[in-house]
Protein backbone atom coordinates (compact mmCIF):
# COMPACT_ATOMS: atom_id res chain seq x y z
CA UNK A 1 0.00 0.00 0.00
CA UNK A 2 1.48 3.75 -0.60
CA UNK A 3 0.39 7.21 0.41
CA UNK A 4 -0.25 9.71 -1.69
CA UNK A 5 3.13 11.90 -1.43
CA UNK A 6 4.74 13.53 -4.20
CA UNK A 7 7.74 12.64 -4.90
CA UNK A 8 10.74 15.23 -3.65
CA UNK A 9 12.40 17.26 -5.61
CA UNK A 10 15.78 17.08 -7.33
CA UNK A 11 15.84 12.78 -8.24
CA UNK A 12 17.28 12.53 -11.64
CA UNK A 13 15.41 10.05 -13.22
CA UNK A 14 16.80 6.68 -15.31
CA UNK A 15 15.70 3.62 -17.18
CA UNK A 16 16.85 0.14 -15.80
CA UNK A 17 15.31 -1.16 -18.80
CA UNK A 18 13.44 -1.38 -21.32
CA UNK A 19 9.81 -1.11 -20.06
CA UNK A 20 8.29 2.27 -19.23
CA UNK A 21 8.22 0.99 -15.77
CA UNK A 22 11.25 -0.25 -15.09
CA UNK A 23 12.62 3.25 -14.09
CA UNK A 24 14.25 4.93 -10.46
CA UNK A 25 14.94 8.08 -9.39
CA UNK A 26 18.00 9.23 -8.38
CA UNK A 27 19.55 12.03 -5.46
CA UNK A 28 22.96 12.17 -5.15
CA UNK A 29 25.03 12.79 -1.77
CA UNK A 30 27.45 15.96 -1.60
CA UNK A 31 30.49 13.41 -1.11
CA UNK A 32 31.21 10.91 -3.63
CA UNK A 33 31.94 8.25 -1.58
CA UNK A 34 28.56 8.38 0.14
CA UNK A 35 27.06 5.21 0.95
CA UNK A 36 23.17 4.56 -0.87
CA UNK A 37 19.83 3.71 0.30
CA UNK A 38 17.65 2.24 -2.29
CA UNK A 39 13.49 2.02 -1.31
CA UNK A 40 11.15 -0.21 -2.90
CA UNK A 41 7.49 1.03 -2.87
CA UNK A 42 4.44 -0.74 -1.93
CA UNK A 43 1.10 -0.87 -3.37
CA UNK A 44 -0.35 -4.79 -3.30
CA UNK A 45 2.45 -5.63 -6.41
CA UNK A 46 -0.40 -4.12 -8.50
CA UNK A 47 -0.32 0.08 -7.96
CA UNK A 48 2.38 2.72 -6.18
CA UNK A 49 5.52 3.77 -7.71
CA UNK A 50 8.34 5.66 -7.14
CA UNK A 51 6.85 8.86 -7.21
CA UNK A 52 3.76 8.50 -4.85
CA UNK A 53 5.32 6.12 -2.22
CA UNK A 54 8.32 8.01 -1.36
CA UNK A 55 7.33 11.51 0.29
CA UNK A 56 10.16 14.25 1.13
CA UNK A 57 11.15 12.78 5.03
CA UNK A 58 13.25 10.08 3.60
CA UNK A 59 15.26 12.00 0.60
CA UNK A 60 15.91 15.24 2.94
CA UNK A 61 16.48 12.94 5.76
CA UNK A 62 19.26 10.44 4.40
CA UNK A 63 20.72 13.43 2.43
CA UNK A 64 21.45 15.19 5.54
CA UNK A 65 22.78 11.92 7.11
CA UNK A 66 25.11 12.05 4.04
CA UNK A 67 23.81 9.35 1.83
CA UNK A 68 22.50 9.31 -1.62
CA UNK A 69 19.22 7.93 -2.33
CA UNK A 70 16.92 6.01 -4.92
CA UNK A 71 13.36 5.12 -5.37
CA UNK A 72 12.42 2.47 -7.72
CA UNK A 73 9.62 1.22 -9.74
CA UNK A 74 8.92 -2.19 -10.97
CA UNK A 75 6.88 -3.58 -13.69
CA UNK A 76 3.23 -4.13 -11.54
CA UNK A 77 0.89 -7.24 -12.06
CA UNK A 78 -1.41 -8.43 -13.77
CA UNK A 79 0.62 -6.96 -16.22
CA UNK A 80 4.03 -8.65 -14.86
CA UNK A 81 4.45 -11.43 -12.31
CA UNK A 82 5.92 -11.01 -8.80
CA UNK A 83 8.95 -13.10 -9.92
CA UNK A 84 9.46 -10.63 -12.38
CA UNK A 85 9.31 -7.89 -10.15
CA UNK A 86 11.92 -9.52 -8.17
CA UNK A 87 14.26 -9.49 -11.27
CA UNK A 88 12.89 -5.55 -11.83
CA UNK A 89 14.87 -4.46 -8.04
CA UNK A 90 17.49 -6.94 -8.27
CA UNK A 91 18.24 -5.09 -12.54
CA UNK A 92 17.43 -2.01 -10.91
CA UNK A 93 20.13 -2.63 -7.95
CA UNK A 94 22.93 -3.97 -10.68
CA UNK A 95 22.47 -0.73 -13.22
CA UNK A 96 22.68 1.34 -9.83
CA UNK A 97 25.87 -0.55 -9.19
CA UNK A 98 27.33 0.18 -12.47
CA UNK A 99 27.19 3.79 -12.62
CA UNK A 100 28.41 4.02 -9.05
CA UNK A 101 31.41 6.29 -9.92
CA UNK A 102 29.51 8.79 -12.28
CA UNK A 103 26.19 9.09 -9.90
CA UNK A 104 29.12 9.64 -7.25
CA UNK A 105 28.48 6.52 -4.51
CA UNK A 106 30.51 4.07 -2.93
CA UNK A 107 28.93 0.92 -4.47
CA UNK A 108 30.34 -1.52 -1.71
CA UNK A 109 27.94 0.46 0.82
CA UNK A 110 24.66 0.07 -0.35
CA UNK A 111 21.20 -0.32 1.72
CA UNK A 112 18.25 -1.95 0.38
CA UNK A 113 14.75 -0.94 1.86
CA UNK A 114 11.27 -2.10 0.73
CA UNK A 115 7.31 -1.07 2.43
CA UNK A 116 4.84 -3.21 2.54
CA UNK A 117 5.04 -5.71 -1.50
CA UNK A 118 8.27 -3.91 -1.44
CA UNK A 119 9.09 -4.88 1.57
CA UNK A 120 8.69 -9.05 0.15
CA UNK A 121 10.38 -7.94 -2.97
CA UNK A 122 13.28 -6.94 -0.97
CA UNK A 123 13.20 -9.88 1.43
CA UNK A 124 12.50 -12.43 -1.56
CA UNK A 125 15.61 -10.76 -3.24
CA UNK A 126 17.41 -10.88 -0.46
CA UNK A 127 17.19 -14.48 0.31
CA UNK A 128 16.49 -16.07 -3.43
CA UNK A 129 20.10 -15.72 -4.91
CA UNK A 130 18.92 -16.38 -7.92
CA UNK A 131 17.38 -12.84 -8.85
CA UNK A 132 21.07 -11.52 -7.63
CA UNK A 133 22.34 -13.86 -9.69
CA UNK A 134 20.24 -13.49 -12.94
CA UNK A 135 21.62 -9.69 -12.82
CA UNK A 136 25.56 -10.12 -12.23
CA UNK A 137 25.34 -9.48 -8.35
CA UNK A 138 26.86 -11.96 -5.74
CA UNK A 139 25.03 -11.76 -2.32
CA UNK A 140 27.48 -8.48 -0.86
CA UNK A 141 25.74 -6.69 -3.72
CA UNK A 142 24.18 -4.55 -0.76
CA UNK A 143 25.38 -4.72 3.02
CA UNK A 144 21.79 -5.29 4.29
CA UNK A 145 17.89 -5.19 3.28
CA UNK A 146 15.26 -3.42 5.50
CA UNK A 147 12.01 -4.39 5.63
CA UNK A 148 9.12 -2.10 6.44
CA UNK A 149 5.98 -3.82 7.89
CA UNK A 150 5.71 -6.59 5.24
CA UNK A 151 3.61 -9.56 5.92
CA UNK A 152 3.99 -12.34 2.70
CA UNK A 153 7.32 -13.52 4.11
CA UNK A 154 5.37 -16.95 3.89
CA UNK A 155 2.82 -16.67 1.26
CA UNK A 156 1.00 -19.56 1.80
CA UNK A 157 0.26 -18.80 5.11
CA UNK A 158 -0.51 -14.86 5.01
CA UNK A 159 -3.05 -16.57 2.32
CA UNK A 160 -4.67 -18.61 4.55
CA UNK A 161 -4.38 -16.25 7.97
CA UNK A 162 -4.47 -13.04 6.02
CA UNK A 163 -8.15 -12.47 6.74
CA UNK A 164 -10.35 -11.28 3.42
CA UNK A 165 -9.10 -7.77 3.16
CA UNK A 166 -5.96 -8.55 1.14
CA UNK A 167 -7.01 -12.11 -0.25
CA UNK A 168 -7.60 -10.79 -3.76
CA UNK A 169 -4.79 -9.17 -4.08
CA UNK A 170 -2.66 -11.84 -2.71
CA UNK A 171 -4.39 -14.97 -5.25
CA UNK A 172 -4.19 -12.14 -7.95
CA UNK A 173 -0.16 -11.52 -7.47
CA UNK A 174 0.44 -15.08 -6.29
CA UNK A 175 -1.84 -17.59 -8.14
CA UNK A 176 -3.27 -20.96 -6.10
CA UNK A 177 -0.53 -23.39 -7.15
CA UNK A 178 1.34 -23.89 -3.36
CA UNK A 179 4.79 -24.44 -5.26
CA UNK A 180 4.98 -21.01 -6.71
CA UNK A 181 3.82 -19.91 -3.13
CA UNK A 182 6.37 -21.19 -1.46
CA UNK A 183 8.53 -20.54 -4.35
CA UNK A 184 7.91 -16.72 -3.89
CA UNK A 185 8.41 -16.85 0.24
CA UNK A 186 11.52 -15.17 1.39
CA UNK A 187 10.88 -17.24 4.69
CA UNK A 188 11.93 -20.58 2.83
CA UNK A 189 15.03 -19.09 1.16
CA UNK A 190 15.95 -18.08 4.24
CA UNK A 191 19.34 -20.07 4.21
CA UNK A 192 22.69 -19.05 3.47
CA UNK A 193 23.88 -17.62 0.67
CA UNK A 194 21.59 -14.23 2.14
CA UNK A 195 22.42 -10.66 2.22
CA UNK A 196 24.49 -10.27 4.49
CA UNK A 197 22.13 -8.84 7.48
CA UNK A 198 18.38 -7.70 7.92
CA UNK A 199 16.74 -5.29 9.85
CA UNK A 200 12.79 -6.19 10.48
CA UNK A 201 10.19 -3.31 11.31
CA UNK A 202 6.82 -4.60 11.99
CA UNK A 203 3.72 -2.48 13.50
CA UNK A 204 1.06 -3.55 16.40
CA UNK A 205 -0.73 -5.96 13.82
CA UNK A 206 -0.95 -10.26 14.63
CA UNK A 207 -0.27 -10.84 10.91
CA UNK A 208 2.72 -8.78 10.77
CA UNK A 209 4.07 -9.74 13.57
CA UNK A 210 3.88 -13.61 13.25
CA UNK A 211 5.52 -13.09 9.65
CA UNK A 212 8.09 -11.00 10.50
CA UNK A 213 8.96 -12.93 13.34
CA UNK A 214 8.86 -16.11 11.71
CA UNK A 215 11.42 -14.91 9.00
CA UNK A 216 13.75 -13.73 11.53
CA UNK A 217 13.92 -17.06 13.42
CA UNK A 218 14.80 -18.80 9.93
CA UNK A 219 17.40 -16.08 9.07
CA UNK A 220 18.88 -16.80 12.61
CA UNK A 221 18.89 -20.45 12.35
CA UNK A 222 20.62 -19.97 9.03
CA UNK A 223 22.97 -17.73 11.18
CA UNK A 224 22.36 -14.53 9.24
CA UNK A 225 22.76 -11.54 11.31
CA UNK A 226 19.31 -9.95 11.80
CA UNK A 227 17.43 -7.40 14.08
CA UNK A 228 13.87 -6.74 14.48
CA UNK A 229 11.87 -4.29 16.16
CA UNK A 230 7.84 -3.40 17.15
CA UNK A 231 6.63 -0.11 16.50
CA UNK A 232 3.46 0.74 18.70
CA UNK A 233 1.50 2.39 15.56
CA UNK A 234 -1.72 -0.61 15.06
CA UNK A 235 -2.98 -2.11 11.81
CA UNK A 236 -3.69 -0.22 8.54
CA UNK A 237 -2.98 3.30 9.91
CA UNK A 238 0.60 2.33 11.36
CA UNK A 239 1.40 0.12 8.79
CA UNK A 240 0.77 3.52 6.17
CA UNK A 241 2.65 5.31 9.22
CA UNK A 242 5.97 3.53 9.12
CA UNK A 243 6.20 4.23 5.22
CA UNK A 244 4.63 8.14 5.56
CA UNK A 245 6.92 8.99 8.64
CA UNK A 246 9.96 7.05 7.98
CA UNK A 247 13.07 10.10 7.98
CA UNK A 248 10.90 12.46 10.49
CA UNK A 249 13.03 12.69 13.25
CA UNK A 250 10.55 12.57 15.94
CA UNK A 251 9.38 9.41 14.55
CA UNK A 252 10.11 6.31 16.20
CA UNK A 253 11.09 3.87 13.87
CA UNK A 254 13.32 6.39 11.98
CA UNK A 255 16.36 6.08 14.83
CA UNK A 256 15.90 2.41 14.70
CA UNK A 257 16.86 2.75 11.21
CA UNK A 258 19.22 5.61 11.36
CA UNK A 259 21.18 3.17 13.93
CA UNK A 260 20.88 0.11 11.64
CA UNK A 261 22.80 2.11 8.37
CA UNK A 262 25.39 3.23 10.46
CA UNK A 263 26.26 -0.04 11.72
CA UNK A 264 26.57 -1.51 8.45
CA UNK A 265 27.86 1.79 6.68
CA UNK A 266 30.48 1.26 8.95
CA UNK A 267 30.45 5.14 10.26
Amino acid sequence: MTEGQQSAPGGQTMAYGKDGLQVLDYWPAESKKAPLVVFVHGGGWKRGSKDNATGVAKVRHYHELGYAFASVNYRLVPDATVEQQAQDVADALAFLRSKAQDLGFESSRIALMGHSAGAHLVALVGTDMRYFTTAGLTPDAVRGVILLDGAAYDVGRQMAEGGRFMAGTYAQAFGTDPARQRALSPTFHAEKPDAPSFLILHVDRADGAAQSEALAATLRQAGTPVEIAALEDQGLRGHMQVNRSMGDPDYPGTAIVDHYLRRIFGQ
